[in-house]
Formats: structure tokens, C-alpha cells, sequence
């Protein structure tokens, strides 16, 4: 399908395949430039023509999705997509509050939902919370009823707040793995303590998912997170993602009013390098989204 963009967002996946950082990234996305040509994984159009074998969608319907698995191109006027990567968007959201949801909505859902499996009454840490992943994470987790520390820098502590946390954890002066504090879950989006810290602050049948950290913390998970788990009933290891899954649910409950995108950066298409950069420097609140 060829789609007229009219919203995008910006993820950390698009940073990270721009700078090959980490350096492991690179032996999967370009050893030396990146392979993408243009990035931008989330997208909210309007379908503008068909392929033949298209059956679910016609010229003039408004859709949203996640192309990371179909060659990315969402920083731009137009781009080409697979049938299987786009959903219909609701008519009562706009064309930005989609842009935002695919990448980090559907992995907070997942870490929430099914990774965590987060009950009413249990503990819940969201560490990196200033982020877009965490943002959906916060009101997901109070959704479920749970009591929900966030972690993240000194300026983002009201965010968090106001997001509906009820505990804030400033990582500049307190490091949550040695509060004696333990949680029934940890969904961390910025790990960059040892596999054996985050085991330390787990209940007995806690669950820990990493989204994202430092190359050292992602191979302890890979590698030595099964074994923490089949050893003491603790579940820890990394979130795999998988795009567009349950994403029609997270619109759903934006329109309900149960979940609000959170959207503090809007750039136009020429200034994607500044939207870019606000996210690599980490100064990003919420999303940031590139209107065409």
C-alpha cells in the first residue's frame, strides 16, 4: 500500500540505527552506515493506493502502525507498507495520538499485560519512566490496579507524578537496587546495573523484562537471566517485541479516555535532526512526534 504520512514518532530504535550505539547493534543494521536510507518506524496516514493483493483496505481509509518490520521510510511524505503492518484508525483519536502508539505502547502493553502479568495490589517498578515506553507503562500498570515506583532523573519526577506513580525514585542520588525494596515486577527500559542487582530487589516469584540497556546488562539477560529463573522460580530476561500486537486494544482504551498518549515534542518533517537529537541527548518527556 502506498500511504500519505501524516503523523510520525520518534523511537530510541531510530537513534540507535543512526549512530550504531551500541556498537552490537551494528552487526545487525549496518557495520559501517546504517542500511536503513529513512528512518521512522511509527506512522498515521492515509492509504493513497493498493496492490493488487490487497483485500482490507482502500484508497481514502485513515491507518496507523508499526513498519520496523517492514522497512521502516516513516520520516517522509510518503511510504510503501505491507497490508500486515497497519490497522484502522479510530476516528476518535487524531492522526498524532496514533503516530504515538505503535512501537512504545504496544511494548508497554506487552511488559505489562503479558510479561508482567501485573495483578491488582502487586508492586510495580518502571525504570527510564521519562520515555515513551514507560509514559504508556505507568498507566497501564495503575490500570491493573497495581502500586507503581518510577525511576528517572531529577527534572522528570512530576512527569512520573503525574502520570499517576505513586512512589519517584531519582537515579541521581538513590540507586533502587540497593533500597531493600522488592518488586513483584520490573519492566526497565534503561538497564545499567547487573543481572544479579536486579534479581536482589525481585520477590520470590518476581518477574523482571529489559527492553533496552547498556550491551553489558542486554547479554547478562540473554544469557544468564534463564538461568536466575529456572534456579529460584524468579522469571527474568528480555522483552521481545512484536510489532503491532494488541495495538487496536491500545487504541481502544485511548479512546475510552483510560490511556492518554503523552505528547510534549511536536516537529515538522524539515526538523527531524532537532527531534532526533532531543532524544539522543535524553531530554525527550513523553513522545515526540513529526508531523508531514
Amino acid at each position: 500500500m502506498l500511504i500519505k504520512v501524516r503523523a510520525s514518532s520518534v523511537n530510541s530504535w531510530d537513534w540507535d540505527r543512526l549512530t550504531g550505539i551500541p556498537r552490537l547493534y551494528r552487526l545487525l543494521h549496518g557495520l559501517f552506515k546504517p542500511r536503513l536510507k529513512i528512518l521512522g518506524a511509527d506512522i498515521a496516514g492515509i492509504v493513497e493506493n493498493t496492490g493488487k493483493g490487497v483485500t482490507g483496505f482502500h484508497p481514502g481509509n485513515e491507518v496507523f502502525g508499526d513498519l520496523c518490520a517492514d522497512h521502516w521510510g516513516g520520516f517522509a511524505e510518503y511510504v510503501c507498507a505491507q497490508e500486515k503492518s497497519l490497522i484502522f484508525k479510530p476516528a476518535g483519536i487524531s492522526f498524532e495520538e496514533a503516530a504515538s502508539l505503535p512501537q512504545a505502547g504496544v511494548m508497554a502493553l506487552q511488559g505489562i499485560f503479558e510479561y508482567g502479568q501485573v495483578q491488582a495490589g502487586q508492586q510495580v517498578l518502571i525504570n527510564g519512566t521519562g520515555r515513551g515506553v514507560c509514559s504508556f507503562a505507568i498507566q497501564l500498570a495503575k490500570l491493573r490496579g497495581a502500586v507503581v515506583t518510577a525511576v528517572d532523573h531529577t527534572d522528570k519526577l512530576e512527569f512520573m507524578r503525574s502520570l499517576g506513580a505513586d512512589h519517584v525514585v531519582d537515579y541521581t542520588s538513590e540507586n533502587f537496587t540497593h533500597s531493600g525494596r522488592q518488586y513483584d515486577f520490573i519492566l526497565d527500559v534503561t538497564a545499567k546495573h547487573s543481572i544479579t542487582s536486579y534479581k536482589r530487589v525481585l520477590t520470590s516469584r518476581g518477574r523482571y523484562s529489559m527492553v533496552g540497556g547498556s550491551v553489558s546488562s542486554i547479554l547478562q539477560a540473554a544469557f544468564l537471566g534463564w538461568m536466575i529463573s529456572e534456579k529460584n522460580g524468579r522469571k527474568l530476561g528480555i522483552l521481545v517485541h512484536q510489532p503491532n500486537k494488541d495495538l487496536g486494544m491500545l487504541a481502544e482504551l485511548v479512546v475510552a479516555g483510560k490511556l492518554k498518549p503523552i505528547i510534549n515534542h511536536i516537529y515538522p518533517l524539515s526538523k527531524v535532526p532537532e527531534a532526533m537529537k532531543l532524544i539522543g541527548e535524553g531530554k525527550a518527556i513523553g513522545k515526540v512526534i513529526i508531523t508531514i
